[in-house]
């Protein structure tokens, strides 16, 4: 059965995924490093992990299965779900797929380097309403495809 896992440290999208899901009768695992709230239901587990640093993307990686999708902005936690044959989703609707991770790859690598150099000293634009419209969306329209495929 799909099930959709959340890295859920800074997620600004988890309401969404709960409404969708219960739309869907999906199963939700949020991992994080603290504990959160979350809806009540055997439909949503909060998974929290302890130890080093990328212990939620771990245990996300460890756990998620070909077709599930995870919903992260880590793109190295992207690449390694991708190699699974889950689905990664962007919290402003980024599908991230086996054709783009390289690319994505390759951009975090070259902003960490101008961070390095002081060129970039600030950080994303802020979330706005269009890209919580833009990721529902692409979460639906993935759903929908993976049902499609069976």
């Amino acid at each position: 059965m799909l099930e959709i896992f959340i890295d859920a440290d800074g997620c600004p999208v988890k309401p969404e995924v709960y409404r969708v899901a219960q739309r869907y009768s999906l199963r939700v695992t949020v991992v994080g490093n603290s504990r959160i709230r979350i809806p009540a239901g055997d439909w949503a587990k909060l998974v929290v992990v302890k130890g080093h640093f990328d212990a939620a993307d771990d245990w996300i990686v460890e756990h998620a299965a070909a077709n599930d999708i995870v919903v992260s902005g880590d793109i190295l936690l992207a690449a390694r779900c991708l190699e699974k044959g889950a689905l990664v989703l962007g919290h402003r609707g980024d599908s991230f797929t086996q054709d783009s991770i390289g690319e994505a790859l390759a951009m975090r690598a070259s902003y960490a380097y101008l961070r390095e150099l002081g060129t970039i000293t600030g950080g994303p634009p802020p979330f706005e309403s269009r890209d919580r419209s833009r990721f529902l969306q692409r979460l639906d329209e993935t759903i929908q495809g993976v049902r499609r495929k069976g």
